[in-house]
């Protein structure tokens, strides 16, 4: 499948079922962790169970514009392109992420034996029972997991931004006092 087709899939398909609740940290690294399901493409009927966590470093606002790095996402090995394109394969399809560093790190990558929708119910009521507030839980393709990843990620920085100026602002004037 090509860059452009797993880009696609990944919009189409990518659902958010549970987003973390916590916001970004405005002056350091925030840690995103993630459970991502994918239908299975090898034992029909299973589930692909991905485990991670996204490092977004020190989400500032003042940054060069349209520069997001990508690392640890697999685009090198899997579509075969250099990660510096990305960014040109995102802006020319009207997209800008925040000009952050993005960096992933797979924890856990299993198999349950059940359908999707199984494992979306079993996950989300184990987050629950955890009271885990941090995880956010996706589903989307295995094929392009990592659109599906930052279609998250970005969701997140996106819900966050509002409360990060606030937070800047706020200590912006504690600094000047």
């Amino acid at each position: 499948m090509s860059l452009e087709e797993s880009w696609e899939r990944a919009v189409r398909e990518t659902e958010v079922v549970r987003y973390r609740i916590s916001s970004l940290q405005i002056f350091k690294t925030t840690e995103i962790p993630y459970i991502m399901l994918s239908e299975s493409q090898v034992n029909v009927g299973d589930t692909v169970v991905r485990k991670g966590n996204v490092l977004v470093h020190e989400p500032l606002i003042i940054l060069p514009k349209n520069y997001p790095i990508f690392e640890g996402f697999d685009f090198e090995s899997n579509y075969h392109i250099d990660k510096s394109i990305l960014g040109s394969f995102f802006l020319l399809r009207g997209i800008t992420f925040p000009s952050l560093k993005y960096h992933h790190k797979t924890s856990n990558l299993d198999v349950f034996e059940g359908s999707l929708e199984k494992a979306v119910s079993d996950f989300k009521n184990q987050l629950e029972r955890n009271e885990d507030v941090k995880t956010g839980l996706i589903v989307g393709p295995s094929e392009g997991w990592q659109f599906s990843v930052l279609i998250f990620v970005c969701s997140i920085v996106a819900r966050s931004a509002n409360k990060d100026v606030a937070k800047l602002l706020e200590d912006l004037k504690k600094r000047n006092r």
